[in-house]
């Protein structure tokens, strides 16, 4: 019973923070006036629309025994869900580059509310009483755990995340082309230097931040 509680509410949190995390940068971009993701329905719900074989499954599943075969006491699940799918270009035109800004940091903002409003809910919760509340403690500790670690992760400012997305627009809105020069050139080495810093002890240093916040919220 206690495997099914924390790994049931473990996935839940998972996927209610990678999905979220998309569905608001859609969001964002339709406010915006961009229609893409809207038209492609990817502002649904519905989880199959969100899953990415790789980013939702295989990528965590990795992570996770990778952690446990080198004695990780509580490791952490990690991962993405598919992009959501932003024309750029329509939000630039229509809400300029800091438009830009807040479409690449709306789905950071979502992962740190979630984590607020969740720590804020747990104490009803505690101490459980029956397997419901206890289900529910596990839920909102890993609510708080999962969104921070990827809001935290998300604002790295390293191609192709929402940080450094967030600060090109910002560099592109100021007219510090040095900056955006430097992000054209090491976008195609993007994704190899995150792997290498989430499966090396660099990336204890780059969750730290991740781990403090946990803490002081729970």
């Amino acid at each position: 019973m206690e495997f099914l509680i924390k790994y049931s509410a473990m996935i839940l949190a998972f996927l209610i923070a990678i999905i979220g995390h998309e569905i608001m940068h859609g969001a964002v971009a339709k406010y915006y006036g961009d229609e893409t993701a809207a038209r492609e329905g990817r502002l649904s719900l519905n989880p199959i629309k969100h899953i990415d074989p790789f980013g939702s499954i295989i990528f965590p599943v990795l992570l996770y025994v990778s952690q446990k075969m080198a004695g990780v006491g509580d490791p952490i699940i990690f991962g993405w869900a598919k992009p959501v799918p932003v024309n750029i270009l329509t939000v630039v035109n229509k809400g300029g580059y800091l438009a830009a800004v807040a479409v690449s940091l709306a789905g950071v903002t979502y992962n740190f509310l979630m984590a607020l409003i969740a720590s804020s809910i747990i104490g009803f919760f505690y101490p459980p009483e029956g397997i419901f509340s206890a289900w529910m403690v596990m839920f909102l500790m890993y609510m708080v755990v999962v969104n921070i670690i990827l809001a935290i992760f998300n604002l790295i400012p390293l191609p192709p995340l929402d940080g450094a997305n967030a600060l090109k627009y910002l560099a592109l809105h100021f007219r510090w082309y040095k900056i955006v020069e430097f992000y054209n050139k090491i976008e195609p080495y993007g994704m190899l230097i995150l792997l290498i810093i989430l499966f090396t002890p660099l990336s204890d240093y780059i969750f730290k931040p991740a781990y403090i916040l946990i803490g002081l919220l729970l």
